[in-house]
């Protein structure tokens, strides 16, 4: 069969790869010239995904038999209108897809809805001071449609929002931006898949984020299981559960990400899709539940096995992972470690790099400075953290004078106070 997938990062290669194990045609479409997914696929066209029209060409001109996107937002959205037009099996429908890719419609939804989320405001760009007057500051402020924490600041005053307008539109289709409350928090993140509207959780993962000035939630590494699955785990049930039932999400993946803090759990964005930070990948090892593959079956109308889930206790898995998205230094790259050699270590399952020698890796501000990523486990939280300090002991980004510029993060969440480190001179 002829599946299209939006996207070909790395973050959606390995989907390309495990299709094409499963005896399908991959089409894929990524505005990059040379995505890295594009090596594994068996057709690309430079075409972006937030182009409806362009993909729905796509899909005419190789007859595709299914559609679907994993680990980013907007495509999700493109993804159902496609499905729409072309007559294709779809786990959303068009308007559920725009409820769970613009903050516009989800947060009126959460609000109407009586989930709890911060408190926010819509604001177009020539707003009157008042209408942020149920704000304390500091907020944040948000494109309405755009991911990868691509134009999120945190800003302390009226004054900085107007300075950073501009610049948050650039990331949005839309004229407004969201500006809500900033809540001090752990945050977490929620997969699972829902079954004709019944929602199977399988993971509570602690998210861990840097805070760089202004630039804040960018994802540094996720810890499964979340240290406060056991504590809060009959709350998170019950949002996610209230979650599906508002939404009216009948099947498919979903992955929210909620806030921990004083006034308890908030939720903060949700989506339907299978999570970016190599979810796909680690969760069939950590649960036995392959959601990957689910997703690309139903994408082709295929029947699914909902035997796994049969059994499995969310409560019980004692399975440790980490998987640790790692930054450099604002550089050019001469040279980089190779992937075999990290993966050839103890307990380490996956790794890879974003960059490769030549290019410049520029400041962080949002996602798209992520250098690279390594997958480990753990018999237990002690095997598993040497695992990590012994790949970030072997992983190198080198300028031309031999200087690692890898960057390593606090365990606890970035706080701006302190420098961002880099490791010594290679020996």
């Amino acid at each position: 069969m002829k599946l299209l997938i939006l996207g070909a990062g790395h973050i959606q290669e390995n989907a390309i790869r495990k299709a094409k194990a499963l005896g399908h045609t991959v089409i894929v479409s990524d505005y990059y010239s040379d995505p890295p997914g594009k090596a594994w696929a068996d057709y690309h066209e430079q075409v972006s995904t937030f182009d409806i029209e362009q993909n729905i060409a796509i899909g005419l001109k190789y007859q595709i038999d299914g559609v679907m996107t994993l680990g980013t937002d907007q495509p999700v959205y493109t993804a159902a209108c496609v499905a729409e037009r072309l007559k294709l099996p779809s786990l959303l429908d068009v308007s559920t897809a725009k409820a769970v890719t613009n903050k516009k419609v989800m947060k009126r939804i959460f609000r109407e809805k009586g989930i709890p989320t911060v408190n926010y405001v819509l604001t177009a760009e020539k707003f009157n001071d008042r209408a942020l007057k149920d704000l304390r500051f500091p907020v944040v402020v948000k494109p309405l449609d755009s991911q990868g924490q691509r134009g999120v600041y945190k800003l302390q005053s009226i004054t900085e929002i107007r300075e950073v307008f501009q610049d948050v539109l650039s990331y949005s289709r839309e004229r407004e931006l969201l500006v809500e409350e900033y809540y001090p928090n752990s945050e977490i993140t929620v997969s699972g898949w829902v079954k004709e509207g019944e929602l199977f959780l399988i993971s509570v993962v602690d998210r861990i984020s840097l805070e760089n000035r202004r630039h804040i939630g960018i994802c540094t590494a996720h810890h499964f299981p979340s240290r406060f699955l056991k504590t809060h785990y009959s709350q998170i049930k019950t949002i996610s559960e209230s979650i599906v039932s508002a939404f009216q999400i009948k099947n498919g993946p979903v992955y929210f990400q909620m806030l921990i803090g004083r006034e308890g759990v908030k939720v903060n964005e949700i989506a339907c899709r299978i999570g970016g930070a190599y979810e796909d990948i680690y969760l069939e090892r950590a649960t036995g539940i392959d959601l990957l593959e689910m997703l690309i079956r139903a994408s082709l109308n295929q029947p699914l096995d909902f035997k796994p889930f049969n059994g499995y206790d969310i409560l019980a898995n004692e399975k440790r992972f980490s998987v640790e998205m790692f930054f450099a230094k604002s550089c050019e790259i001469h040279s980089i470690t190779e992937v075999k050699s990290v993966e050839e270590l103890p307990g380490i399952i996956r790794s890879g790099f974003n960059f490769k020698p030549g290019d410049r890796i520029r400041e962080i501000i949002n996602a798209t400075q992520r250098a690279g990523y390594f997958i480990a486990e753990g018999e237990n939280e002690a095997v598993l953290r040497e695992n990590v300090e012994r790949a970030y002991g072997k992983i190198g980004i080198y300028d031309s004078q031999g200087n690692n510029q890898l960057i390593r993060l606090p365990e606890k969440k970035y706080n701006s106070s302190e420098p961002l480190m880099n490791t010594n001179k290679r020996e």
